[in-house]
């Protein structure tokens, strides 16, 4: 029945995304003359002709090159993975056309990453604005927030109607197609204010322009760390976020794509930070240095997991006489882990706001101690209960023996589920007061300290109740 399931899914999934990947390199291999090639590969999505690049020859992709315009190939390259390797293969006087159909800030990082001498050749086939443009782009670093932005937007002067805004509106419309926001500039060309499109299309012609600007509107200056401004700019909902120089002129906007990317980054730097990685490693980093971004951590874990098996020496007298207390220490260490990792992903998603207050970090933690609390009693009185049956009924402890050691695992459990929620909290609170980001304190660093937090709660407990309170 499952067999037969699976195969109604997988028909359903090709019938709702069927691919095509096959179907279009077989056809671009075929003898079919470059008009009819053209016109079939048109019928398909550019998604669907950029995952069938990769099972093509070189020699087949370029005549795939030589079939397409400069602008069907920019849209097909967009989706591509491996972008850089095949404009590389599209020969200068093309590759600079299709550059031409991309976005400023993918073109500008495009040419930041080739080598100088063909950076210079592509520079020099350039428009002179284009140019201008892409200079400015790239004479910011990568960490600043100006190498991400785009100067695909709509700009208009103060001191106009209505009616003469709309007129510049449609000039600039046909090369800028961020229309939704309008962007007032003052005689010095310094940022005014913004108007939504909306307001523009619904007020009246004669209306002057300054009583439908937003003269409280977000920005950003291009200099400024991308760390430093995404939280502010992620307070925002705006369509897109100027960009300002050190003269509060307007150079550029982010726009929403922009902003989701860079906080789609962000987000995979802080997801490899918890593992402990640095965030940019990939799969095209030399091994040396994968095995030297790693090694240090990997060391200091060791030394702390011979730390915590160093505690477990010290209650070798609990483990001889009783063994059967063993089976359960992986459950205590588990569920701790799991309430500070849960804790821990918490706290680095609210240090995320720069503006959290002292009270609210307090709120923070008094709010996770009551969490590990409650779920803690609750798995510590279910894992009494259902521990002291198994060892009665599959073990056959006493009932004295079963229910005295599944009363150590409870009361462990909820100390430890305690601790660990207080720990993965605590812990990033501080490395954040130290100015040191909280997510390289996280993952094994977190997972270590519960385990030593648990090992000592629970063997520690073992040995008060049951060798010392409850001798049995």
């Amino acid at each position: 029945m499952n067999v037969t399931n699976n195969v109604q899914n997988d028909v359903a999934e090709m019938m709702y995304h069927p691919d095509y990947t096959q179907e279009i390199a077989e056809m671009l291999k075929s003898n079919l003359t470059p008009k009819v090639k053209q016109e079939r590969l048109l019928a398909y999505h550019e998604r669907d002709i950029a995952a069938a690049l990769k099972i093509l020859s070189l020699q087949e992709r370029n005549r795939l090159y030589h079939i397409l315009d400069a602008e069907t190939l920019a849209g097909i390259l967009e989706y591509a993975e491996n972008q850089m390797a095949y404009m590389n293969e599209i020969g200068v006087q093309k590759r600079i056309a299709v550059l031409s159909q991309f976005e400023i800030a993918e073109m500008a990082e495009y040419i930041r990453n080739m080598d100088k001498a063909d950076r210079t050749t592509i520079l020099d086939l350039l428009g002179d604005d284009l140019k201008r443009q892409i200079m400015l782009l790239n004479s910011f670093g990568e960490d600043e927030i100006g190498s991400k932005m785009t100067t695909n937007y709509i700009a208009i002067h103060s001191g106009i109607t209505v009616r003469q805004a709309m007129h510049q509106l449609i000039d600039q419309a046909a090369d800028n197609d961020n229309i939704s926001t309008i962007y007032v500039l003052d005689e010095n060309e310094m940022l005014s204010g913004a108007i939504d499109l909306k307001d523009l299309i619904i007020a009246r012609e004669e209306t002057q322009l300054e009583t439908i600007v937003m003269t409280s509107y977000p920005y950003v200056y291009a200099n400024e760390q991308i760390d430093d401004c995404l939280s502010h700019i992620k307070d925002y909902s705006e369509d897109s976020i100027p960009v300002l120089d050190l003269d509060n002129k307007l150079i550029g906007v982010l726009t929403s794509q922009n902003i989701m990317e860079l906080i789609d980054t962000e987000l995979g730097e802080d997801y490899a930070k918890l593992a402990g990685l640095s965030a940019e490693e990939d799969l095209n980093e030399p091994l040396k240095k994968s095995i030297v971004k790693r090694l240090p951590w990997l060391v200091i874990l060791l030394g702390l997991g011979i730390v915590v098996s160093g505690v477990v020496g010290l209650f070798e007298k609990v483990v001889a006489q009783l063994p059967l207390i063993i089976a359960f220490q992986s459950l205590i260490l588990d569920m701790a882990g799991n309430a500070g990792t849960q804790s821990l992903a918490v706290t680095i998603r609210i240090l995320m706001d720069e503006k959290i207050s002292r009270k609210q970090k307090l709120l923070l933690i008094v709010k996770e101690a009551k969490i590990g609390l409650v779920n803690g009693s609750i798995l510590g009185i279910l894992s009494f209960a259902l521990i002291g049956i198994y060892l009665i009924i599959l073990k056959n402890q006493s009932a004295a023996m079963a229910f005295s050691i599944s009363l150590c695992t409870g009361i462990a459990l909820l100390l430890a589920m305690i601790l660990s929620s207080l720990s993965g909290t605590l812990i990033p609170l501080m490395f954040k007061k130290l100015k040191v980001d909280p997510a390289i304190a996280s993952g094994p660093l977190i997972t270590t300290v519960n385990d030593l937090v648990a090992v000592v709660t629970y063997y520690g407990l073992a040995w008060i109740l049951i060798l010392n309170i409850l001798p049995l």
